[in-house]
């Protein structure tokens, strides 16, 4: 069993930045694939970034593709979510996912609201 947990959520105005951060349990965390989704209130959940094991490969959604960088720190078994030029549209509950072999790990999701 892995432990997803999430941080760093909360209000920001149109054009700021946040930085969320996603902690994971187990002694193989630089073997696991992790992931950042996000839903919006009547949405279905979306992939918005995720990254390789060993950071070698990341991938973006469009909508996020040159203001959102994910990275990850393998000795502190941890994952973050770099957001900047933030709008309205990316207001949603955040989550992150670890990917363990064939099993996958969900964190509990922490807010994020961009309005003036």
């Amino acid at each position: 069993q892995v432990q997803v947990v999430e941080s760093g959520g909360g209000l920001v105005q149109p054009g700021g930045s946040l930085r969320l951060s996603c902690a994971a349990s187990g002694s193989t965390f630089s073997t696991y694939s992790m992931s950042w989704y996000r839903q919006a209130p009547g949405k279905e959940r979306e992939l918005v970034a995720s990254i390789t094991g060993f950071g070698g490969r990341t991938d973006y959604a469009e909508s996020v593709k040159g203001r959102f960088t994910i990275s990850r720190d393998n000795a502190k078994n941890t994952v973050y979510l770099q957001m900047n030029s933030l709008k309205p549209e990316d207001t949603a509950v955040y989550y992150c996912k670890a990917k363990r072999q064939f099993y996958d790990y969900w964190g509990q999701g922490t807010q994020v609201t961009v309005s003036p």
